[in-house]
């Protein structure tokens, strides 16, 4: 089938590109289903029309290089919805969403998969319905299950970095421990009101302890500041921009900093770590 579906895929291509409905075509007649299909299309060194904005910054090396990765979601609320959707467009292989909760309405003023017909469903569910809507290439994996110590070493395996979606410190300190063991990146953020912070850390560092220390408390600044729709929009962007400089082999911006942002001020601070 490979080679076949290659040269099917070549003969339809314009200007290095293809579009959905001749991927959709080559499915069909080759049995295969839409990720062997982009599979096929970047090794024979073809961009699927739907990244062609992607073209000018990853270029096709990089295209590959997202369609390859393996990226967890710790978190499917405000910030978690956001970074699927952002790794879903990008064309991010493999995306592992791990979330236990459920959709109330407190949800719908901010987070991205919340929608009324999702409201008493698992966050983890709508979060596979929106990649599969956006990008069915895309391969998201649902784990309705708290990310822990315990189960890190299973649902973490081949990943190369977790995004933080999290609201809880002691669940982000336990993660980002976890990840430093695994040698995975974690890629942090939290948001209070007007205000976003943001740090990568990387394999062979501490970060987020460093950050929160022996934090003690279940929620941040969040519980007394609030949680609007843009702010976590804002700093899943963030997020987003760090995995794809560690997916690409570029070094996240954030690794030896903390990013804060006033977005009442527009004002913008980084804080070296160490």
């Amino acid at each position: 089938m490979g080679t076949d579906l290659s040269r099917f895929l070549a003969g339809e291509s314009r200007d290095g590109m293809v579009s959905w409905a001749t991927e959709t075509a080559a499915a069909r007649r080759f049995g295969a289903d839409a990720r062997e299909v982009e599979s096929a299309a970047l090794d024979a060194g073809i961009l699927p029309a739907r990244y062609a904005r992607n073209a000018g910054t990853f270029g096709l090396e990089g295209q590959r290089a997202l369609h390859a990765a393996r990226v967890a979601v710790a978190g499917c609320g405000g910030l978690g919805g956001h970074l699927v959707e952002n790794l879903a467009r990008l064309g991010v292989g493999t995306i592992v969403a791990v979330d236990p909760d459920r959709f109330d309405e407190s949800n719908l003023n901010r987070q991205a998969l919340c929608a009324i017909e999702w409201l008493g469903k698992p966050k983890v569910e709508a979060a596979a319905a929106r990649a599969a809507a956006i990008n069915p290439a895309v391969r998201l994996v649902p784990l309705s299950e708290r990310l822990s110590a315990h189960n890190a070493e299973a649902a973490l395996r081949g990943i190369i970095a977790v995004a933080d979606g999290l609201d809880s410190i002691p669940d982000r300190l336990e993660i980002a421990r976890a990840c430093a063991d695994m040698g995975i990146a974690f890629v942090h953020a939290s948001v209070a009101g007007w205000y976003v912070q943001a740090a990568t850390q990387i394999p062979g560092f501490r970060t987020v302890a460093e950050i929160y220390g022996r934090a003690a408390a279940a929620a941040g600044d969040e519980a007394c500041l609030g949680n609007q729709a843009f702010a976590p929009a804002f700093a899943a962007a963030i997020e987003t921009a760090e995995i794809c400089k560690i997916i690409i082999g570029l070094k996240p911006s954030l690794a030896d900093g903390i990013l804060s942002f006033d977005l009442l001020a527009m004002e913008a601070v980084v804080f070296p770590l160490g």
